[in-house]
């Protein structure tokens, strides 16, 4: 590989991680202190009657498990302005059905009684804090999240290995590069073995 092509690598892989990486820096100080930054909690709570014809005419209490059928998920979304992704399984207990809504800073439900047709949902954020700890643990954040992380994550390996190419490359103009290598390596090994308990 030609030298000028080896930075190009590097500085394209530096540019397409540059925002993540701040993202997870910034998150992995976040995540640290948790304990001693406070949450900024909400909870949104919906009532409403679903079409009592929809439910008897779905025949609900004969499914067991599940996502929701699309009839049921567009009356939910009529009724509550709340959108059931397809992909989402519900827990299906006789006469009442249970909807996990998981969502990254937060967590949220549905609960459907099928006789009555009452639905309720709650929904509950932590914050700003809490939504981008959740995004950098990928915590309930989806197919695409967890896919942008691990191309993130092969970016940032580019990145690393170009960089020490590059090292080894110009070590003779900048000799203070090992030491600070081995002690990018040492530091953590000794507070791991020292006080990691």
């Amino acid at each position: 590989m030609r030298f000028g092509s080896l930075r190009q690598w590097h500085w394209v892989s530096s540019a397409i991680c540059l925002i993540g990486l701040l993202l997870f820096a910034i998150t992995g100080i976040t995540l640290n202190h948790a304990h001693q930054i406070p949450a900024q909690k909400s909870t949104l709570s919906l009532e409403a009657r679903l079409d009592p014809q929809l439910l008897t005419r779905l025949e609900l209490e004969n499914i067991d498990s599940g996502p929701l059928p699309k009839p049921l998920r567009l009356e939910i979304r009529r009724a509550l302005g709340v959108y059931i992704n397809s992909a989402i399984d519900a827990e299906w207990y006789g006469d009442e059905i249970y909807v996990p809504l998981p969502r990254p800073g937060g967590d949220a439900w549905m609960s459907i009684d099928i006789n009555s047709g009452e639905a309720i949902y709650e929904k509950t954020t932590r914050g700003v804090v809490a939504y981008l700890n959740d995004l950098h643990k990928g915590r309930n954040t989806g197919v695409a999240w967890s896919w942008f992380i691990d191309v993130f994550a092969i970016a940032c390996l580019v990145f690393s290995f170009t960089g020490l190419w590059l090292l080894i490359r110009l070590q003779k103009s900048r000799p203070g590069t090992w030491p600070m290598v081995a002690f990018g390596l040492v530091a953590p090994l000794i507070i791991i073995i020292l006080f990691v308990h």
